[in-house]
């Protein structure tokens, strides 16, 4: 059974963040909600664990109604 990792994995955070940033520029709302529905489809394929993307939302949206930061 595989679990989310919540850790700190990525070398420049910063640096992908600035990325998806900019990915969105230029974008109308639209636009940026049809790029990050792509995107999340893209990354849960590459994942392929739907349990893993299961748990990946229920944290995203929990902490998101609860206005915290995800660890």
């Amino acid at each position: 059974m595989a679990k989310l990792k919540t850790d700190p994995r990525i070398a420049d955070p910063d640096g992908l963040y600035e990325a998806i940033i900019d990915a969105h520029r230029d974008l109308g709302e639209a636009e940026g909600q049809k790029l990050d529905a792509k995107l999340i489809l893209l990354l849960a394929n590459h994942i392929g664990d739907a349990e893993v993307v299961r748990e990946a939302l229920a944290v995203a949206r929990d902490t998101t109604k609860a206005g915290l930061e995800t660890a």
